[in-house]
């Protein structure tokens, strides 16, 4: 298989499944939540990936004043950071990051989202774009949209890293390229042209005024 090279000016990636490997706490929260209101707790998991938790409550429970709920799990989950860890591969990517524009799109709230990434060994980059600070998440390209801008970057020449059809979709939506991670689905469930099981599978290298993202591991 020979080595395929992309080039970018931006690298921006997801939190959760893509940098952090929080499975065990963001599963104990929706399992506590999927109790309490009789849900199959299988489906919840698989629509709540890559989703604001607004989202995915508004989702199974329409209609439904889900405010407190909502501020619950958050507290919850910020209080919780025994377990979380990098996903494989990916400190040192984001170590070459540091070297040019990046940052982190997350469907965290920001708070939890700095503390996941304190927690799992990672600088808080100065554009991190939370789910609190937009009006539309993933799916939605808003997010992405608002990082390339902070980042003076055209949306084009950004590479995105995530894990989820949705983080792929907002990425799509906004005109930059996307690379699926295989922490949390399966290549056929995300409908990505590039996919990698981890950061192993590539390298990342400041080139000139952007990067160089290059494996021979893309499927």
């Amino acid at each position: 298989m020979g080595t395929f090279e992309l080039r970018c000016s931006a690298i921006l990636f997801d939190m959760d499944g893509t940098l952090v490997d929080s499975t065990a706490v963001v599963e104990s929260a929706w399992g506590w939540w999927a109790e309490r209101h009789r849900l199959p707790l299988l489906e919840v998991l698989a629509f709540s990936h890559g989703r604001p938790t607004i989202a995915t409550m508004e989702h199974f429970r329409p209609g439904a004043d889900i405010g407190a709920e909502a501020a619950e799990m958050e507290r919850y989950e910020e209080n919780r950071i025994d377990g979380i860890v990098a996903v494989a591969g990916a400190v040192a990517a984001v170590h070459e990051a540091q070297k040019g524009p990046w940052g982190v799109v997350t469907s965290a709230p920001r708070l939890l989202a700095e503390r996941r990434l304190f927690a799992a060994g990672f600088p808080v980059p100065s554009v991190l774009v939370p789910a609190d600070e937009i009006e539309r998440g993933k799916p939605d390209p808003e997010g992405y949209w608002k990082a390339a801008r902070l980042l003076k970057v055209a949306p084009s020449e950004c590479i995105v890293f995530e894990d989820t059809r949705p983080g792929i979709e907002a990425a799509r939506a906004a005109g930059m390229t996307a690379i699926g991670l295989l922490t949390t689905f399966p290549a056929e469930a995300l409908g990505c042209v590039w996919t990698i099981r981890n950061f192993l599978d590539i390298r990342v290298e400041r080139a000139g005024k952007g990067f160089r993202v290059f494996t021979a591991s893309l499927q």
